[in-house]
């Protein structure tokens, strides 16, 4: 009988995790595990970005942008590019080797398959940009092979072999030069999601719209997903941009979210202290603005529409269609914005500061409401000539044929203040 030796070490076995050296340091009371991968490893240990299904703990990521730097990468041999951050969440192991501890063995969880897997804090595009890179070059060299087989011209065959020699030669480069990773230890996911603000922040900076999301420092922001849950505002606020354009087929952004709670909590003008963030409870904050939410949405009929609406009607892909496509019809807060001053983040703001004060004068909820039902009607925009806007105290916080307040903050507060005298000595229209 013939023996056969099996050398073991040639055999690959399941794998969910790769190991690189690494240097183990401290930053911000956080330890932090610097290495350098190969940039073919990248979408292997760090989470892939779906352009259509932004990473909750990130920002929307873009597939041009990210396309972009896959092409950098091929155009320019003499790339340079930062180093990536990542999260641990306590998945890596770190093995030292030094006598100090400082230098060892970091063993990474993959992206699909390891448990407690990196979350990203900045460099998705180059992520997704490598990923895209590699992909191409893999249906390139895919194409000249069956090109290869096809023809039967020496010319042509020694061109396609000089276009596939290349080709190898840019993944060669994608497996064996190397990109900067730090890896912060971090299994809190509030204190993760601050780590991308404040990362943000100090490089180009963001949006406000994310600010609102990610920024845990401020109570109005950290009880946005929480308020975004509200019927009137479920699947129709814009968690990446801070403008609504006639295009946007939500009721508002993100950070008007945060300026509503802030109204609602401090006034329409005010800021919150840094008392009041101390002392203040987030479920308290949530429940006051959510009071709110409810009142405006019985109250006016064109909110009452919003909050009924199907949010499906809210996708921003229906903004999207191709030019030969008819658009989508307008959503109930499209059309709010054309024809009620409801489609004012400042009137609203305004209305918000308005429940402020009458609940601190210890009206109650349903008299609020009642209030609010007066003004219904009053709401059309662009305002007339013969409206309470022109024709009272108000008429300093409105341009002619406005379709929302002046939004200095004087304005605001002082249009907060009149509608609110309003509840105890309305004008003749109310």
């Amino acid at each position: 009988m013939t023996s056969i030796d099996i050398d073991p070490s040639r055999l690959s076995l399941v794998r969910e995790e790769s190991t690189y050296l690494a240097l183990r340091t401290t930053q911000g009371g956080r330890t932090v595990y610097t290495t350098r991968v190969p940039l073919g490893d990248l979408s292997v240990i760090l989470p892939l970005p779906d352009p259509a299904k932004p990473d909750p703990d990130n920002r929307k990521v873009d597939p041009v942008h990210a396309k972009g730097f896959g092409q950098y990468l091929a155009d320019k041999p003499d790339w340079v590019a930062p180093t990536l951050l990542a999260r641990d969440t306590g998945g890596c192991r770190f093995e030292p080797v030094s006598a100090d501890g400082t230098v060892g063995y970091l063993t990474v969880p993959w992206a699909l398959g390891g448990i407690a897997r990196l979350i990203t804090i900045d460099g998705q595009h180059r992520i997704l940009g490598v990923h895209l890179e590699k992909k191409r070059i893999t249906d390139e060299i895919a194409r000249i092979d069956r090109d290869l087989l096809r023809t039967s011209n020496a010319a042509k065959k020694a061109k396609l072999e000089e276009e596939r020699k290349a080709l190898l030669g840019r993944m060669d480069r994608l497996k064996t030069e190397y990109v900067g990773l730090d890896i912060y230890v971090e299994p809190d996911g509030i204190r993760g999601q601050q780590m991308f603000v404040d990362v943000a922040d100090n490089a180009k900076g963001i949006s406000s719209a994310v600010r609102a999301r990610f920024d845990t420092y401020r109570i109005a922001n950290r009880t946005l997903g929480d308020v975004v849950e509200h019927p009137l505002l479920k699947g129709k606020v814009d968690i990446e941009n801070d403008r609504m354009t006639a295009k946007n087929r939500n009721l508002m952004g993100a950070k008007h979210v945060a300026d509503l709670t802030r109204a609602v909590i401090a006034g329409p003008g005010g800021r919150i202290s840094k008392k009041a963030e101390a002392t203040l409870t987030d479920s308290e904050v949530i429940e006051q603005t959510k009071d709110f939410l409810n009142i405006i949405s019985t109250a006016f009929t064109g909110l009452a529409a919003v909050t009924e609406e199907d949010i499906e009607n809210y996708d921003p892909k229906l903004s999207e269609k191709p030019k030969n496509e008819a658009p989508a019809p307008p959503t109930k807060a499209m059309e709010l914005r054309e024809s009620s001053l409801l489609g004012s983040v400042g009137m609203l703001r305004v209305l918000a500061g308005v429940f402020k004060s009458l609940r601190e004068d210890g009206v109650d909820d349903g008299d609020i409401t009642e209030f609010f039902k007066r003004l219904d009607r009053h709401m059309a925009a662009p305002i007339a000539g013969n409206s309470i806007w022109s024709t009272t105290n108000a008429k300093d916080d409105f341009e002619p044929n406005a379709s929302a307040p002046i939004m200095r903050t004087q304005n605001i507060v002082h249009l907060t203040s009149v509608i609110t005298d309003w509840y105890r000595k309305p004008p003749a229209a109310i």
